[in-house]
C-alpha cells in the first residue's frame, strides 16, 4: 500500500515488481470457532478414558469431521480435523496421560538366534497369555487371552476364578470350531525349579500332557517362550497392557460373571472401533468401511 500510494501505480503491477502473489495479498484470516471440535473431542476422550489424541483424531473423522485439505460441502461449517490441532486442543485442555517408557530389549538369544516366528497371514499364529487381577473382596482370578498376531484382532479373553489345562482347552475349543486351527499357538514355557515357578504359575497349564497330546492331534505346532521374556510374546503383552489400562485399572468388579460381561463389551469395542496404530488407524475388524482418498 505504501508503493502504490508513493509512486501512483496499479496494485497488479506493484506486486509484479515486487514479486508478491496478489492472493497473498488480499487474503484475509477466516476465524473458525473451535468450540463444537472441541466439546466432541471431550465427549469421546470421555468416553474412551485411555485414548490418546490420534485415536480421537481418528474417531471424530469416522463420524464425519473433514481431514484438513478436503471440502466437504454438506459439513463445511464444521473445522477441519487434523492430528496437530486435536493435539493443540488436547493440551489445551489439559487431557494428555502421563507416559512410561519402558527399555525395550532385543528379540534374539546370545548367540544372535531369532526368537520370534513373524506371522504371515490370519490364522497363521495365536498367541494365548494369562492376566491375574482381583475382586472387590481380594479374591484373585485369572484371564486367558488369545490374539490372532497378523490381524491384531483378540479372540476371546476367558475368566476363571481358577484356570487348568481343561479350561484352557474349554476355552480354545469353540475358537477353533468358529475360525478353524492356527499353524502355531505361541504360550510360555515355564522351566522346573526356576524361581517364582510353580504348579499352577504362568504357562503350566500350556504343557499339561492332556492339552499337548490333544494339540499335536488337530495339528497345532507350539512356539513357546521362556519365563522372564515377555518381549518374546510381544503382541499379545501389548493386548494385555491395554486390557489393564482400560478395563481391569478403571473398573471394580465383584464377581467374576460380571468381569466377564464388562470384558466381553470391551472386546467388541476393541475389535470393531478402537484404531489400531499397527494397522494404520484402523480396527482390527471395522464395522463398517470408510472410502478415503478419489
Amino acid at each position: 500500500m505504501h508503493s502504490r500510494q508513493k509512486l501512483a501505480t496499479s496494485e497488479r503491477r506493484t506486486c509484479r515488481v515486487l514479486g508478491v502473489a496478489r492472493s497473498t495479498l488480499q487474503y484475509k484470516a477466516v476465524s473458525t470457532d473451535d468450540e463444537v471440535l472441541r466439546l466432541a473431542m471431550i465427549r469421546l476422550a470421555n468416553q474412551y478414558g485411555r485414548y490418546g489424541y490420534r485415536k480421537v483424531a481418528e474417531l471424530l473423522r469416522v463420524e464425519g469431521w473433514p481431514p484438513l485439505g478436503r471440502f466437504v460441502p454438506q459439513i463445511a461449517c464444521r473445522a477441519v480435523v487434523n492430528h496437530k490441532k486435536i493435539e493443540r486442543l488436547w493440551r489445551e485442555e489439559g487431557l494428555q496421560l502421563p507416559r512410561r517408557h519402558k527399555k525395550r530389549r532385543r528379540l534374539y538369544h546370545k548367540d544372535s538366534s531369532i526368537i520370534r516366528l513373524r506371522p504371515q497371514h490370519p490364522n497363521h499364529i495365536w498367541s494365548v497369555d494369562f492376566v491375574h487381577d482381583k475382586l472387590s473382596n481380594g479374591r484373585p482370578y485369572k484371564m486367558l487371552t488369545a490374539l490372532d498376531e497378523y490381524t491384531r484382532e483378540a479372540l476371546c479373553v476367558a475368566v476363571k476364578p481358577k484356570m487348568n489345562s481343561a479350561d484352557v482347552l474349554d476355552a480354545l475349543y469353540p475358537l477353533l470350531l468358529r475360525r478353524g486351527k492356527p499353524e502355531y499357538i505361541r504360550s510360555e514355557l515355564p522351566v522346573e525349579g526356576a524361581i517364582g515357578s510353580s504348579p499352577m504359575g504362568d504357562g503350566s497349564e500350556f504343557i499339561a500332557t492332556a492339552l499337548q497330546d490333544w494339540l499335536r492331534k488337530v495339528g497345532i505346532k507350539p512356539i513357546q517362550i521362556y519365563p522372564g521374556s515377555p518381549w518374546e510374546n510381544g503382541y499379545n503383552e501389548r493386548f494385555n497392557g491395554t486390557l489393564r489400562r482400560e478395563v481391569l485399572n478403571a473398573e471394580w468388579f465383584h464377581t467374576t460373571k460380571q468381569a466377564q460381561i464388562v470384558i466381553n463389551t470391551w472386546l467388541r469395542q476393541y475389535n470393531r472401533v478402537r484404531p489400531h496404530q499397527a494397522l494404520n488407524m484402523r480396527p482390527p475388524i471395522p464395522e463398517t468401511l470408510r472410502k478415503s482418498g478419489p
